[in-house]
């Protein structure tokens, strides 16, 4: 697959995981809007908010402001910057957060159809809260938000699915890459430790602490790994996603493992 060709994919998978949370959004009776989900701070209308408010700004539309105050569960700048899509969508009713997401994600989609990236490397001309983000991390990314807030809707209204969409598949992979991060990074294993995630209905993935302490994927997965982790998709997204706990096999060294289990979150 050359780059052209990875990037109309992360397009398509990202429209996908659009219709597939405005369609769970259009099911949801009025009294769903308000269940709080595993975000803090944020309910089910805050978290379709956030999404009418990134992919609005994708398609062009005008960057937002809003007096968000010092809310106690956002953090950084980032957190500051999307809270500002929630405050101004506060007062609208769920149909109308629906049909902006709608309007937003088909303008935005019919756009890359007729003009598609070429260069991963490049540089969008439209981006939200001026990240420095490539076409490659952009359009990588987003299929990633709006699935897992889909998952997020999902748990606070109890209505469990969507687990082996395109979508899922490509934000658990994706999500997959950290674990050299988190060996690093969060945990501060030693070299050579060697961790193995089994994620079911992925391919195992190994990764390894050189010894100038760095992460490194390993081509092959290594039998007598310091710790294999097992879990179920939903399990690994809830983890790496920072949304809740959820239960996990460790095989090896149970005390690696779980420091590796609790520091697995790499979404802020």
């Amino acid at each position: 697959m050359d780059d052209q060709q990875r990037l109309e994919t992360y397009v398509e998978v990202w429209k996908q995981a659009v219709d597939d949370l405005v369609a769970l959004l259009e099911d949801l009776p009025e009294e769903d809007w308000s269940r709080p989900t595993d975000l803090p701070g944020w309910d089910v209308r805050a978290v379709a908010s956030h999404t009418a408010h990134l992919e609005s700004r994708l398609a062009g539309a005008p960057e937002e402001t809003a007096d968000v105050g010092e809310p106690p569960h956002v953090t950084g700048l980032m957190g500051l910057y999307t809270e500002i899509g929630v405050v101004n969508r506060r007062d609208r009713s769920g149909a109308e957060i629906v049909a902006e997401i709608r309007t937003a994600a088909d303008a935005r989609y019919a756009a890359l159809r007729a003009d598609p990236p070429t260069d991963p490397l490049g540089r969008p001309p439209v981006i939200f809260g001026g990240v420095p983000w490539t076409w490659e991390t952009l359009l990588r990314n987003r299929p990633l938000d709006v699935w897992m807030h889909e998952q997020d809707v999902r748990r606070a209204v109890g209505r469990p699915g969507g687990l082996d969409s395109a979508a899922a598949r490509h934000t658990a992979d994706y999500l997959a890459e950290g674990l050299g991060y988190v060996l690093v990074k969060k945990v501060g294993a030693a070299p050579e430790t060697v961790v193995v995630l089994e994620i079911e209905g992925h391919e195992p993935v190994a990764w390894t602490v050189t010894r100038t302490g760095r992460g490194e994927p390993l081509p092959v997965v290594r039998h007598g790994a310091d710790a294999t982790l097992r879990m179920d998709r939903e399990s690994f997204i809830c983890l790496a996603g920072g949304r809740r706990a959820a239960p996990v096999e460790i095989e090896g060294d149970a005390e690696l493992g779980q420091r590796v289990v609790d520091a697995l979150a790499t979404m802020p």
